[in-house]
């Protein structure tokens, strides 16, 4: 089903308002009429849309963790380190989203959901029948990793991407490689 490039083009600027409002003060403080005023819609135009803040918050959430997870399937024909790059440059691209999330209070929410995914992905890569995983349990080996994983991912966002993506890729990738 085609989206009317009108009903887009708003809902883009209602999910934009409300990260950039979250950069500014707090979830709880933030009504709809701010989000309003932000994004340059009337308040019914975001009830047409979502029931309330909470339901524009998870939607936006959602959409991210669906692209991840249909990036991820396609970067499966990649060698490691391309789609590594990949997922770098997807976060550079959405950095507002993703540092707004990790650095607000609503971060423990999406930090669960999004170490969760990883969490899926990493089990799909390791190992412990052989090499060196070998014998360990295999829980505790996907928890390590994808716990290191979303806290280096969560550094560099919160720290301004001291990194270029390919370089961060890079850095991760040989630590990962040592891992998985």
């Amino acid at each position: 089903m085609k989206v009317d490039r009108r009903v887009a083009k708003s809902q883009e600027a209602i999910k934009k308002a409300l990260i950039e409002l979250m950069t500014e003060k707090s979830f709880d403080n933030i009504t709809i009429q701010d989000i309003s005023d932000r994004a340059n819609v009337n308040r019914g135009t975001i009830y047409l849309h979502y029931l309330d803040k909470f339901d524009l918050l998870d939607k936006i959430m959602e959409e991210h963790i669906y692209n991840m997870s249909d990036f991820c399937e396609s970067a499966a024909e990649m060698d490691f380190l391309e789609s590594t790059v990949h997922c770098m440059e997807y976060f550079e691209n959405n950095f507002l989203f993703f540092s707004t999330m990790l650095a607000s209070e609503g971060a423990s929410y999406f930090r669960s959901r999004f170490l969760q995914f990883n969490i899926e992905e990493f089990r799909k890569d390791v190992d412990i029948t052989q090499g060196k995983n070998a014998g360990q349990n295999e829980d505790i080996v996907v928890e390590f990793v994808a716990n290191a994983y979303v806290g280096v991912v969560e550094w560099w966002l919160k720290n301004g991407m001291p990194y270029p993506p390919r370089d961060m890729a890079e850095k991760v990738g040989e630590l990962l490689e040592r891992l998985v």
